[in-house]
């Protein structure tokens, strides 16, 4: 048995379904493709696949030795890559971790421009506004905000991030608009917590040298980006957040900044990848697509010179990246 073919065969029947079809898009008999089935069970000594007359589902050890065999074939096709013309035109499959608000409001909207450029790429985009592993999740790479903690990991800076205040205006109406950061401590403001520690973040503010890292009163706090800016629109409080998330509505009047002549700190924006990894074609293209597309986008852009602060940890904005 051709284990690495077994391992081809395997994937395609959990990605298609079926039997019937994997055999039509590997151009193999049914027949053969139940023989490596059968096979590559008996070398495991595990049942892979449930099977009927109707349909076919994964097993519980089935559904974790098709993540190796992802990874597997993934790393033998980079090999391969690597070494030969397709470096020209990458393909296969790319397995990506993005934060929330940059996957809803850049980086999704922007998608089709990366397939017209690499049609051959398959893209697994991972959306949340958590911290992943990337090597025990086999994802190739992440975008992520804030100063870097993991050494392991290979970074390149591909943005800045701008951040406001803002609350809806009928909380303000209802609240009154806060002249000074120390005045948000009577106010209800919506509070992000960190998917890691669980802990509450501190909002920053800096002004002709005055600075100030104040922990402020809210009603509710969320880890998740959408769920952030829902709850300011809401009025359930005051929200700072990056600026392009919430530039529709404050266009639309369902925001309003409020501090303006505070500055936040920016929060920088990385492409990460572990080091002991690869560079593999389709990846080094995505790191330079995303480079490009913040270079162009108006709340993503790289400042000249290095910020005189940069955010040590994440902030309602982990959030709003």
């Amino acid at each position: 048995m051709n284990k690495l073919q077994a391992m081809e065969v395997f994937v395609e029947v959990v990605d298609t379904g079926g039997f019937t079809r994997a055999a039509d898009n590997l151009q193999l008999p049914k027949a053969t493709v139940s023989t490596l089935i059968a096979s590559l069970e008996t070398a495991l000594s595990v049942k892979l696949l449930h099977r009927t007359t109707r349909h076919v589902s994964v097993t519980a050890d089935g559904a974790a030795y098709y993540e190796r065999c992802l990874r597997i074939l993934s790393d033998v096709r980079d090999a391969e890559e690597s070494l030969s013309r397709t470096r020209l035109s990458p393909s296969g499959r790319l397995r990506v971790d993005v934060p929330t608000g940059l996957a809803h409001d850049v980086i999704i909207p922007a998608m089709p421009d990366f397939f017209t450029r690499y049609p051959d790429i398959q893209v697994e985009m991972g959306c949340s506004d958590r911290s992943v592993d990337l090597v025990e999740e086999g994802v190739d790479c992440a975008v992520r905000g804030g100063v870097l903690v993991d050494s392991s990991l290979i970074a390149r800076r591909v943005g800045m991030l701008d951040f406001i205040c803002c609350a809806a205006p009928d909380y303000l109406r209802r609240y009154g608009i806060p002249a000074h950061p120390r005045e948000l401590l009577q106010h209800r403001c919506v509070n992000y917590f960190s998917s890691r520690s669980g802990k509450i973040l501190e909002w920053d503010f800096t002004r002709d040298g005055e600075r100030l890292q104040v922990a402020l009163p809210g009603l509710i706090a969320v880890n998740d980006t959408n769920a952030y800016i829902a709850a300011g629109v809401a009025g359930l409080g005051i929200i700072q957040t990056a600026g392009f998330v919430v530039d529709a509505m404050l266009a639309d009047g369902r925001l309003t900044t409020i501090l303006d002549d505070w500055s936040i700190d920016p929060l920088p924006v990385h492409v990460v990848y572990p080091q002991n990894r690869h560079l593999s074609a389709k990846v080094r293209v995505f790191v330079e697509w995303i480079a490009e597309l913040f270079a162009s986008h108006p709340g993503m852009r790289l400042p000249k010179a290095p910020p005189p602060a940069a955010r040590a940890a994440p902030s309602p904005l982990e959030s709003a990246v």
